[in-house]
């Protein structure tokens, strides 16, 4: 890219030896302009490397004209040389307070010029290198990052499938409760960022159930007191295994797997938590989970419809469930109607 230097000045004079010397360095623009105003609007919709500015002009003078070069998103940095007249120190400080690189008095000494003309474009093209630098930098960790979190995401389905081998209640229904969890998120007016933590992290809610021995996980009947105190056991298990790991999705699903089974009123298991000391992400699981099991073809029982078991979920409002996670699912309806659509069975 060939440099391009800005000069402005009102005298014609003045502008036609800038000019001059510049194309004597070889290699560069010149942009002259004898109006302030019209230079200062060039500046800041142009790429430019390098600013020439008298200072003596109607209109703008040359502190101005920098002051508001500088107020220009992208144009901080760009190198401003000020000519001035004299070496009054007041004129020179606020030019410098206004943000000028760089001083020359008149009369102006060729050699000089050139001298600081070339100092302030190997400047320029510094920074220009540094910033390819940066946003080279910022595009390999953006690719990085995708990979690490493609990975992450192949992590959690591998997961979330090892249940599901050995749960043949499962089949969609991680897919569809991971979408209505991450709805009911965005009706709670949870952030994105949190919305998309959850769309990964529910599926792994009952891994612990690798855990359950088959005689207990997959028995047709219902479950023996003893029976059902080792089903619950599965919480705790995919707690334990999920915990302690340093990726964030990892640590979401050790909640989740951990408190989705507390219920709102405190009567729920492993610990017996209460209302809002139940984790967000699992008192949104809690409902999710229900309401994809209550309107699925089981094995052993045949789906709800949806008016039934919503009725029965707004029932639970206040003992099973946070009343503002069922409402938020009825503020995000159309949308889980789509996702029952797009994962079912």
């Amino acid at each position: 890219m060939t440099p391009k230097v800005l000069i402005v000045d009102d005298s014609e004079i003045n502008l036609v030896l800038f000019d001059t010397l510049i194309k004597k360095l070889g290699g560069c623009e010149p942009v002259t302009f004898l109006d302030s105003q019209a230079g200062l609007a060039w500046a800041q919709t142009h790429e430019v490397d390098l600013v020439i500015v008298d200072y003596m002009m109607p209109a703008l003078d040359g502190i101005e004209f920098i002051q508001r070069l500088r107020q220009t998103p992208s144009k901080q940095a760009v190198p401003i040389l000020m000519i001035t007249t004299n070496e009054q120190k007041q004129v020179l400080y606020e030019a410098l307070d206004a943000g000028a690189t760089d001083f020359l008095t008149k009369p102006i000494d060729r050699i000089e010029f050139l001298a600081r003309v070339k100092n302030m474009l190997a400047l320029s093209e510094s920074r220009r290198q540094l910033a390819d630098r940066a946003a080279w930098l910022a595009d390999e960790v953006r690719k990085a990052t995708a990979d690490i979190l493609e990975r992450e995401r192949e992590t959690v389905v591998r997961l979330s499938k090892a249940a599901e081998y050995r749960d043949p209640e499962t089949g969609a229904h991680i897919l569809r409760m991971a979408h209505y969890a991450a709805l009911i998120a965005r009706g709670m007016g949870l952030p994105e960022a949190d919305q998309e933590l959850l769309l990964l992290a529910a599926p792994l809610h009952d891994v612990g159930k690798v855990g359950i021995p088959d005689a207990i996980l997959l028995k047709p009947g219902r479950l023996g007191p003893d029976e059902l105190h080792i089903m619950k056991k599965h919480a705790e298990y995919g707690h334990q295994i999920l915990d302690g790991s340093l990726s964030r999705v990892l640590q979401a699903g050790a909640i989740i797997a951990w408190t989705h089974h507390e219920k709102f009123d405190g009567t729920g298991y492993p610990r017996g938590l209460q209302g809002h000391d139940i984790p967000v992400f699992s008192r949104i699981v809690a409902v999710a989970d229900v309401f994809d099991a209550l309107t699925s073809q089981r094995p052993y029982k045949t789906a709800w419809a949806l008016e039934p078991a919503m009725q029965h979920i707004q029932a639970g409002a206040g003992t099973s469930f946070d009343p503002d996670c069922i409402a938020a699912l009825l503020s995000e309806w159309d949308n889980v109607l789509a996702v029952r659509e797009r994962f079912a069975d």
